[in-house]
């Protein structure tokens, strides 16, 4: 009953369920069709263990006011709505913002689901590629692997909206990598690239490590000889220790 109010929002999740098993097999061969072309052209539920709000500087009291009456309304449609006109909906960019991870953090993901549909509309929306990655990790943590697809579906519809975000790409694809959603990882690498944004070393390293994990050679072989074809006699980085950077959120 929990889950019912964010379903009409997710419409796009039983279609995406029908899709994905003959997507699947596409994978590769979409990524080598990709590579060939760009090779030709200049690269440029609910927590049991309830959490305390953050206060200070991150939630102001309308933020915090706003997270309280959204957890309180959620099990009634009717009300939630309402909280929604007369709380949410009013609240500045920042709040809103604000609102949504705290809602993830404390891992209310189909509230924040519901947020996040409603902070897409709004005019000055743009993805954040370092939210969507910290959206698809607490959505996979808490088993909502189908709604962390669904995310990310969303963001290659918005594609024309992205910015050419390296560290933003490289965190969300470790979010992938880390939930085994090697071919959402891999999609989103062609996003990247699609928006100009040169994958680096982390970049290669991430999907190579990922790769080689769950055994997926092909798909390995072809990433490896993208990482050459970049990087040439300098690909020596396959073989180092390299992680993300800690991102000030």
């Amino acid at each position: 009953m929990t889950g019912m109010y964010c379903i009409g929002n997710f419409t796009g999740l039983a279609n995406l369920k029908q899709m994905k098993s003959s997507e699947h097999h596409n994978v590769v061969l979409d990524y080598q069709k990709s590579w060939r072309m760009t090779s030709t052209i200049t690269m440029r539920d609910r927590s049991k263990n309830r959490k305390p709000l953050q206060k200070g500087r991150n939630l102001s009291i309308e933020a915090i006011q706003t997270v309280q009456a959204l957890k309180r309304a959620s099990r009634d449609a009717s009300s939630l709505e309402q909280v929604y006109d007369n709380k949410f909906r009013r609240l500045l960019k920042f709040d809103m913002i604000a609102v949504l991870r705290e809602l993830l953090r404390q891992n209310q993901c189909l509230l924040a689901l519901k947020v996040f549909e409603d902070v897409r509309k709004e005019e000055w929306y743009k993805p954040k590629l370092l939210l969507i990655a910290e959206m698809v990790t607490i959505l996979g943590s808490n088993g909502l692997l189908q709604e962390a697809e669904l995310v990310i579906a969303q963001l290659k519809a918005e594609s024309g909206l992205l910015n050419p975000d390296l560290e933003g790409f490289n965190a969300l694809l470790q979010s992938l990598m880390n939930l085994n959603l090697t071919d959402l990882a891999i999609e989103c690498f062609c996003l990247m690239k699609s928006v100009s944004c040169d994958p680096d070393r982390l970049s290669f390293k991430i999907l190579i490590d990922g790769l080689e994990a769950n055994k997926e050679m092909d798909m390995l072989a072809v990433i490896q000889q993208d990482a050459h074809r970049y990087y040439g006699q300098y690909a020596d980085f396959l073989e180092m220790d390299l992680t993300l950077p800690k991102c000030n959120k």
